[in-house]
């Protein structure tokens, strides 16, 4: 593995049993995860992004579980782990901020409880007082006051609990850190100071950030990446600048612009037709195409490749309009 890149996922399927039979809420992903680098993953709810991001952990458990693929991380494959093993790597090494502070903080332990734990239960040899040295060290770099450390979840604001969690994910200097809709909850002020604070441990720490989200402005605003995923799979992957100014997949064209746009001056608000795909009866050949302005006959019955738009170019697109048709298949549009 080229030793620029932290994470390599390769050909990772998740699946969810249902009475209904298997869903398939991960399909056959891959890419990879630069070290240092901040990546957005964005696409519309129900489209697999947070089930990504948990298997990135190995956090599936009951119905849901990995079918196939490889988790390279620093070198090794965590799938190869056992459970025991992969309880060492989780806050260790990948660190995770979860989308509601509150359902994942402990409404009866105070602040401190939550880091002092944290850090004892990787790092046992650590006395109480060098760990609450440890936690009132990091949440004062993160803008909380020490003396805020004896309150509990419900006592702070939405802002404050976030940066709790971001705490707790910094607590064993990981590697990784995967935020799931970190801002969803936050004003618009407490989202900006949130995202230039992501920015801030990046550069302090060299924090390796995948920030899933729905929210097209934070990607613009802080990512150096993005992928774009639809129907359990990405369908395009590209610098951020690339994607907001040459959009290459159907998909992330329609998606930017529905995004609302003050340059409208009255006019009507885009927005894609059709629906998200069933993942229990996914649509055969492209997931996307009976939405797709430019579906061709090919993407009706044959699933493109994940692959660059064209030669010698970092921007994957999984679309026909950039590949050539099998033998004997038709490309026409209709």
């Amino acid at each position: 593995m080229p030793e620029d890149i932290l994470y390599s996922i390769k050909n990772l399927s998740v699946e969810y049993q249902t009475r209904a039979g298997p869903v398939r809420a991960v399909d056959d992903v891959s890419f990879d995860i630069h070290r240092g680098e901040i990546i957005g993953l964005v696409g519309e709810s129900g489209c697999g992004k947070s089930t990504l991001g948990k298997a990135l952990m190995r956090l599936q458990t009951g119905p849901v579980r990995i079918t196939s693929g490889e988790l390279w991380f620093d070198g090794r494959d965590l799938m190869k782990l056992s459970d025991r093993e992969m309880t060492d790597v989780r806050g260790a090494e990948i660190g995770m901020v979860f989308q509601d502070p509150m359902t994942s903080l402990n409404p009866v332990q105070r602040i401190s409880d939550h880091l002092i734990e944290t850090i004892q239960t990787h790092e046992p040899e650590t006395s109480d007082a060098d760990a609450e040295a440890r936690a009132e060290e990091l949440v004062e770099r993160l803008g909380i006051r020490r003396e805020r450390l004896t309150e509990y979840p419900h006592q702070m604001s939405g802002g404050m609990r976030q940066r709790v969690m971001i705490s707790l994910a910094l607590a064993l200097n990981s590697k990784l850190v995967i935020a799931d809709e970190p801002t969803t909850s936050l004003d618009v002020i407490v989202e900006y100071k949130f995202l230039d604070l992501l920015r801030e441990l990046r550069d302090e720490f060299g924090l390796t950030i995948m920030l899933i989200t729905h929210n097209i402005g934070v990607v613009a605003e802080i990512a150096d990446r993005v992928a774009v995923m639809y129907g359990a799979k990405i369908v395009e992957l590209a610098d951020v600048f690339g994607c907001f100014s040459e959009p290459k997949h159907p998909y992330t064209q329609g998606l930017l612009r529905s995004v609302p746009n003050i340059k409208l001056d009255g006019g009507e608000l885009y927005k894609m037709n059709g629906a998200p795909p069933n993942l229990l009866r996914p649509p055969a050949g492209c997931r996307f195409h009976p939405r797709c302005p430019e579906v061709m006959d090919i993407c009706r019955t044959v699933e493109p490749a994940f692959q660059p738009v064209e030669e010698g170019s970092d921007q994957l697109a999984a679309c026909w309009l950039y590949q050539e048709a099998p033998v004997g298949q038709e490309m026409a549009h209709g």
